[in-house]
């Protein structure tokens, strides 16, 4: 089928997947791009899929055309791209021995980098605060270059978690700029739980009472602190294989 009205119901209720009330109601999102279509469809989450007319690509979902008006109606890139997949929400549960908490993170690129990061260092399960930047939002899933796909995700009340987590016996580990243990002197653990901070006010207070321990990552006079997705990155590494 081709969709060349902006005014079409389809194309309208597509457009409200923008909108996060519309995600969580719908259990939807989309992606642009073939990268983003590709990891989605081998996740098995790409529902359909939405090519501008006249361009052809081979995958086994249900795709339909549109007009390269409603395409840029519908992307959220200064360039729209060729596809548009539509894709379901899973729904994951807290796995594992490795896991990264995030404590109201704001930016979407920086929620990206850091679930890149998780990918990259092999976190078993990444943990979002109820506060945390929507993770299907366009800027955050485009910022995650397909990891999204790759990573258990769940979100959370973070008090909740961490209290089931110290039940049973994950070391919890807080970040602190200052105040706290330098990392390299962290032990390798097998089992633990790693709580990265907003931006700004890095982890709450009352969260930070939880933790077993609190590390930072020691740096010379000339920068006060790291951007979190740098932090986070440096940490897994370091408490990882």
């Amino acid at each position: 089928m081709l969709y060349s009205s902006l005014d079409n119901k389809k194309i309208k209720m597509l457009n409200k997947l923008h909108l996060k009330k519309y995600r969580d109601r719908e259990k939807l999102f989309l992606v642009e791009g073939e990268h983003l279509v590709s990891e989605a469809y081998k996740s098995g989450l790409l529902k359909e899929l939405l090519l501008v007319e006249g361009f052809c690509y081979d995958i086994d979902v249900p795709i339909n055309y549109a007009s390269k008006g409603v395409m840029k109606y519908l992307s959220k890139l200064d360039t729209p791209s060729k596809m548009i997949g539509v894709c379901e929400k899973k729904e994951n549960k807290l796995t594992g021995n490795k896991i990264l908490i995030l404590d109201e993170i704001q930016d979407p690129g920086n929620l990206g980098t850091i679930i890149r990061n998780a990918a990259a260092f092999s976190v078993d399960t990444v943990i979002l605060s109820d506060d945390t930047v929507d993770l299907y939002s366009s800027k955050v899933i485009r910022a995650t270059q397909g990891m999204i796909f790759k990573v258990n995700i769940v979100v959370d009340n973070l008090i909740d978690v961490i209290n089931d987590l110290k039940k049973n016996n994950y070391k919890i580990i807080g970040t602190k700029v200052s105040l706290a243990n330098e990392l390299k002197t962290l032990e390798k653990i097998d089992k633990f739980a790693i709580i990265m901070g907003n931006e700004g006010n890095g982890v709450k207070k009352e969260i930070l009472d939880l933790c077993d321990t609190h590390v930072y990552i020691k740096m010379n006079g000339n920068c006060e602190s790291l951007n979190v997705a740098v932090a986070a990155g440096i940490i897994l590494y370091w408490v990882g294989d």
